[in-house]
């Protein structure tokens, strides 16, 4: 759930960090995951987990995983499949590793979404959990790029974020998010467009309001089969 700016030469935020730290600042990073169970993400994780539909044998890698809830909730849920998760905070994932711990089927990596330090065709599955909205519109093609590049063909790409058709009736963060031109830049149908424009084949899976966002979209990006 970090933003990922690797070529970045302004910092972000009172840090000064070319990324997003996990929790917006390192001094916040101790309370990153009670505020994800507050807001309901495990509820989140397990509809997207399920979207992905793991098997046994499978790679797997969730992109900006912070302190690694996501990853390591596929890692229980599929011990047998392999499972990578990728983020540019040091800290996240030392919290990460010291929370899941690291073995042959689980592992955290330093890295950005725009240039994943991974082979073309590695993974079968990538996730994305509430990291889309961070990046700006020419960070959204390349991280898509480099994500379709990773995907083994008939891989799949499953995001849940900020987006869809959000209005006003969203609730009082749904207004704040109309406005925020990071999230602006989820809404409608602009995922999916982009996600097709660098050749996926995209389809929404469920939207639906959220209290913490206002509104949360699920989509599956199959990379076309050769």
């Amino acid at each position: 759930m970090t933003e990922n700016h690797p070529n970045s030469v302004r910092p972000h935020g009172a840090d000064g960090h070319d990324y997003l730290p996990a929790a917006g600042r390192d001094a916040l990073l101790p309370f990153y995951d009670l505020l994800t169970r507050a807001l309901g993400m495990p509820k989140v994780y397990n509809n997207l987990i399920d979207q992905a539909e793991v098997a046994d044998g499978m790679s797997v890698l969730e992109i900006g995983c912070g302190t690694g809830n996501l990853t390591a909730r596929v890692h229980r849920a599929h011990p047998r499949a392999a499972v990578v998760g990728i983020d540019p905070d040091p800290r996240a994932l030392a919290r990460a590793e010291r929370k899941v711990g690291v073995g042959n089927r689980i592992r955290f990596v330093r890295g950005y979404v725009q240039k994943l330090p991974f082979g073309a065709d590695e993974f079968d599955r990538v996730l994305s959990s509430m990291m889309w909205h961070h990046l700006d519109r020419e960070a959204k093609t390349t991280a898509a790029s480099e994500i379709l590049r990773v995907l083994r063909p008939g891989g799949s790409l499953h995001l849940v974020d900020i987006g869809g058709d959000m209005t006003p009736s969203d609730g009082f963060l749904a207004k704040r998010f109309l406005r925020s031109e990071h999230a602006a830049g989820n809404l409608g149908d602009a995922i999916p467009s982009l996600l097709r424009g660098v050749g996926f084949d995209c389809t929404t899976v469920a939207s639906q309001r959220h209290r913490g966002v206002g509104r949360l979209t699920y989509y599956r990006a199959m990379r076309p089969a050769a």
